[in-house]
């Protein structure tokens, strides 16, 4: 009897592998995530925005120079003008996947790490003691909602950053440790990633600033505590952002972009939602049970979830670019306020009761969730190998979209937009068709824009949005810029006047964009001169 209990009760090494080897359901939901993107047919839209272009040869350019460009080396309108690749580090990265395995890498690795950050979010939320039903649901809303921005473009390590800083934070909370102090050099790297390491600064500070109004009001030592550690960690924090190549002079840059009221009006990612749309419905819903969670937030003097909750509702509100940062920042605050009414409404509910068994299934699995296992990996390297072994399908593409790139006409005219010897052509196009000219061309081909809003400034942005709307400036920026072949979506007003204009030619249309060609004075004298030969002859012959 005793040998057979010996043999029958699992060692703690048993049950950690048994725990390794059997799915939990944040495996299921990670899983879902990744068909959804992928087997759905989203992972086509990572690709729907031309940025990824530039920035993968911005990498190349880095890689080969071992500096990081100060100097424009993509346009014709701002040669060596001073420009700030602050990207840099997810440049370089993107250049290194994408010389090993190409575009189809790309997506890999922006759809696992935006399939990761949903899932960590998910976690976050059940750490907190989320009841299971409702952080699925928030998780399902949150993910729809943030699929806004779902692109492969480098803020997808601000999301993933977001998320396991906010996850920290909520934890030093809870009860304190030295693990806070690892943001510090998180930031150091996130400022070399992207951009939005200043969402993190914001929530510090904001959290710093919650603790100190509760003190206020309180004048309790922990809150007096916790404003010390927060104000000390933001101050780290923002000084950590100083470890790039840029040093403070990115921060001056970085506060005029963002002060600039043509970027703001004129980028369409900077300007507020559009309340249309199932993802929209998605974010409405969130940003509404947030703000009513606020209220009730700020009845209970919890100031830092209601400042936090507030100020990303604010900014979503301002700017789309913003609404997966509110969910991120928001949806635990959310799912943890919602569990408590739902526990205490439950509390003396009976257990055969349908919401007595909502809140016990709800609390159990919830807990039984939370485990790391072998499987996300898995599906991981599994994705990576479909994606090696498949020259080319639906799911992994190996150049950007033609539906919204006009792929064909370029590689119709690869010679002529980027002749291998002679002058480069001066070419306007959209500034997302810039973007990919640059991936295709260069360095054999300079282009007018492209997605580098901050570069340009607003006297070069308003003479492109002249050129695009057909502004009665059109021939004088054409000229002024000596443009010489200009490829205009099919939509553009500037189309049509091109096609009545003597003095350019339609070498192309495609259905999605018209490639036209300035006529040389010399053709143009000849063509003259043959149309009233003609017209002569006909007015002679009887």
């Amino acid at each position: 009897m005793q040998a057979l209990t010996t043999t029958s009760i699992p060692t703690a090494k048993t049950y950690s592998w048994a725990g390794m080897l059997l799915p939990s359901l944040t495996d299921f939901f990670f899983a879902a995530l990744l068909l959804w993107l992928f087997v759905g047919g989203g992972g086509k839209s990572l690709l729907g925005d031309g940025d990824t272009g530039w920035h993968i040869r911005t990498g190349d350019y880095i890689l080969e120079h071992h500096a990081v460009p100060r100097k424009d080396i993509f346009t014709f309108t701002r040669p060596n003008e001073p420009w700030f690749a602050w990207e840099w580090l997810s440049d370089v990265l993107f250049a290194r996947i994408h010389q090993a395995w190409g575009l189809k890498g790309i997506v890999l690795l922006a759809g696992v790490l935006l399939c990761v950050t949903a899932t960590i979010l998910f976690c976050h939320m059940l750490w907190s003691g989320g009841n299971l039903f409702l952080a699925l649901v928030a998780a399902i809303l949150a993910n729809g909602a943030s699929s806004v921005h779902f692109l492969a473009r480098p803020h997808i390590f601000t999301f993933l950053l977001l998320a396991l800083s906010m996850w920290l934070l909520a934890r030093d909370r809870r009860r304190p440790d030295r693990a806070i102090w690892l943001l510090a050099p998180a930031t150091a790297i996130w400022v070399n990633l992207h951009g939005g390491f200043l969402a993190l600064i914001a929530c510090l500070g904001l959290t710093a600033a919650g603790y100190g109004l509760q003190w206020l009001f309180s004048r309790g030592s922990g809150d007096l505590f916790f404003l010390r550690r927060y104000s000390i960690l933001t101050a780290v924090c923002s000084l950590a952002t100083l470890a790039n190549p840029y040093g403070y002079r990115l921060h001056m840059h970085l506060a005029e972009y963002l002060r600039s009221s043509f970027v703001m009006d004129a980028v369409q990612e900077f300007q507020s939602p559009t309340f249309r749309g199932e993802r929209m419905f998605q974010f409405e819903v969130l940003l509404f049970a947030g703000l009513a969670m606020a209220g009730v937030l700020l009845t209970k003097k919890r100031f830092v979830e209601a400042l936090l909750i507030l100020f990303w509702a604010q900014a979503a509100l301002t700017s789309v670019r913003h609404v997966p940062i509110f969910a991120i920042v928001a949806a635990p605050i959310l799912i943890g306020q919602l569990t408590e009414v739902w526990n205490d409404w439950t509390r003396f509910k009976s257990r055969n009761s349908i919401a007595g068994i909502f809140r016990d299934l709800g609390q159990e699995f919830a807990a039984k969730s939370l485990r790391a296992t072998i499987w996300a990996p898995v599906m991981v390297f599994a994705m990576a190998m479909s994606m090696a072994s498949s020259a080319k399908s639906d799911t992994w593409l190996d150049d950007f979209p033609k539906a919204k790139f006009p792929v064909a006409l370029f590689n119709q005219y690869s010679a002529r937009l980027a002749p291998a010897t002679g002058q480069m052509p001066r070419i306007f196009t959209s500034d997302e068709w810039g973007d990919y000219l640059t991936y295709r061309f260069y360095p054999s081909i300079r282009i007018f824009v492209d997605g580098r809003s901050d570069l340009y400034g607003a006297a070069l942005g308003k003479e492109y949005v002249k050129l695009a709307s057909g502004n009665y400036e059109w021939e004088r920026l054409l000229d002024r810029y000596g443009i010489e072949i200009a490829i205009v979506p099919v939509e553009w007003p500037l189309a049509e006047l091109l096609k009545r204009d003597t003095g350019w030619r339609l070498v192309k249309d495609d259905g999605l964009g018209i490639l036209f060609e300035r006529r040389s004075p010399v053709l143009m004298k000849t063509e003259v001169s043959a149309e009233r030969s003609n017209s002569i002859t006909r007015y002679l012959l009887p």
